[in-house]
C-alpha cells in the first residue's frame, strides 16, 4: 500500500518538499480559521508588544507565514517514522507569494510554489511535474467555512496559551489547541513574538503524544530573497521532460458521488477531477479529489476506477500524522488521506456510496 501511495505522490505529501508546503500551508489555514471566529482562551497571548487576544495573535500569525514577510530557513520534519528536512526560501511580491523548497534528504528533489502554480523538479529522471488549481494557497480552500454563521470551529477545538520558549535562537510564543472529540488531533505551535511567523509545529494525539513536529532548525527573517528570481526558476531546463497534471473543477454530485451521513466537524470544501493518461497517476476517465476541512485537519477523498494490477491491497497506512485508508467499492478504489486519526477515515469510507 505504500508503495502504492510513493508511486502516486499527488495523493500524499510524502518528499521533504511537500511537507514543507503542507507546514507552511497549515500555519495559515490555523490563522485563517481563527481569525474570524472567538476561540474560548484561558489567557491572552503575550507578544513583544504586550498581551494580545488570541484572535488577534492568530491573524498577525496568518499575515507573518503568508504575506509579509520575507525568509529563508531550514525545515526539519520528524516523526516516528524518521525524519527529513528542507530548505525554505520565501519571498513576496505584493499579493503574491512564491517558495522555492529544496529536499535535503532521500531522493534529490525541488518544489517551486506561485500562488495556486506548483513547479517540482526531480533532477534524477530529468522529470518536471506542473500543477495548478485553485487552493493551493494557504486557506483559500477554506473560505467559506469561515463565514459568519458557518464556522464550527469553536464546537471542535479549545485553545490555550502556553508561555514561551526559544526555537532556533529566537523567542516564541507557545499555544496548544485541543480536540474536543476524537475524530482530529491537537496542535502545538510556536511562532516568532515579534513577527508571529510560525517557528515549530507539533500534532498531537489523544493523549498528548506526539504523532509529528515540524520546526526551523535555522531562520534568517526579512532575508532579501528576489521574488522575480524563484519565479525565473520556475521554467523547466532544456532537455526536461515536462507531465501536466491537468485538474478539472467539478462536484461531488456530478461524478456519482455522495455522504450518507456528513463526518462531524468536516465540510466539503473542493472537488477536482485530477490527473491524465500522460502523466501516468491515474487510469480511465481520471481520479475525482473530493476535499473536507473542520477548518483545520482536512481530509482527501480520491476516487478512481479500479485497476486490478494496481489496487491489491485495501486497508490503512501511515506516515507520521498522516493516516490512509485504502477500500474497494464494487468498480472504483477509494483512497481517504488525512492528517487525522484512522477512525475519521473510517467514518469517511463508512459515509461514502455511489449515485450512479
Amino acid at each position: 500500500m505504500m508503495q502504492y501511495l510513493k508511486k502516486n505522490p499527488m495523493l500524499v505529501g510524502y518528499e521533504s518538499a511537500r511537507n514543507a508546503l503542507i507546514f507552511i500551508a497549515m500555519s495559515g489555514c490555523l490563522a485563517a480559521a481563527f481569525a474570524q471566529t472567538q476561540v474560548p482562551v484561558a489567557a491572552p497571548v503575550p507578544t513583544g508588544d504586550g498581551a494580545i487576544s488570541v484572535n488577534e495573535w492568530l491573524v498577525r500569525m496568518h499575515e507573518a507565514s503568508m504575506k509579509k514577510r520575507s525568509y529563508i530557513g531550514t525545515l526539519v520534519q520528524s516523526s516516528r517514522d524518521g525524519m527529513s528536512s528542507a530548505r525554505i526560501w520565501h519571498a513576496c511580491d505584493g499579493a503574491s507569494q512564491i517558495e522555492r523548497i529544496e529536499s535535503l534528504t532521500g531522493a534529490p528533489r525541488s518544489s517551486i510554489r506561485k500562488d495556486d502554480k506548483l513547479v517540482t523538479f526531480m533532477p534524477e529522471t530529468k522529470l518536471v511535474r506542473m500543477e495548478k488549481r485553485e487552493g493551493l494557497g494557504a486557506g483559500a480552500s477554506f473560505s467559506d467555512l469561515l463565514k459568519p454563521g458557518a464556522n464550527q470551529i469553536p464546537d471542535f477545538y479549545t485553545v490555550k496559551s502556553l508561555g514561551s520558549e526559544r526555537i532556533a535562537g529566537l523567542d516564541a510564543d507557545v499555544v496548544v489547541l485541543n480536540p474536543r472529540d476524537g475524530l482530529r488531533y491537537g496542535y502545538r505551535i510556536w511562532t516568532e513574538r515579534k513577527s508571529a511567523l510560525v517557528l515549530k509545529l507539533q500534532t498531537l494525539d489523544a493523549s498528548g503524544t506526539i504523532v509529528e513536529q515540524a520546526a526551523f532548525s535555522e531562520l534568517q527573517l526579512d532575508a532579501p530573497v528576489k521574488a522575480d528570481k524563484l519565479k525565473s526558476m520556475m521554467k523547466p531546463a532544456e532537455g526536461w521532460r515536462v507531465e501536466q497534471a491537468d485538474v478539472v473543477k467539478t462536484t461531488a454530485s456530478a461524478e456519482g458521488w455522495n455522504l450518507k451521513t456528513p463526518v462531524p466537524g468536516f465540510k466539503s470544501v473542493s472537488c477536482h477531477k485530477r490527473g491524465s493518461a500522460q502523466s501516468g497517476l491515474v487510469s480511465g476517465d481520471g481520479t475525482v479529489q473530493w476535499v473536507f476541512s473542520d477548518g483545520l485537519a482536512t481530509v482527501s477523498l480520491f476516487l478512481e476506477a479500479f485497476d486490478k494490477t494496481r489496487h491489491t491491497q485495501e486497508g490503512l497506512a501511515s506516515a507520521g500524522a498522516t493516516h490512509s485508508l485504502f477500500r474497494r467499492m464494487n468498480e472504483h478504489f477509494l483512497t481517504a488521506v488525512g492528517e487525522v486519526p484512522p477512525q475519521t477515515l473510517r467514518n469517511f469510507a463508512a459515509a461514502l456510496e455511489r449515485k450512479k
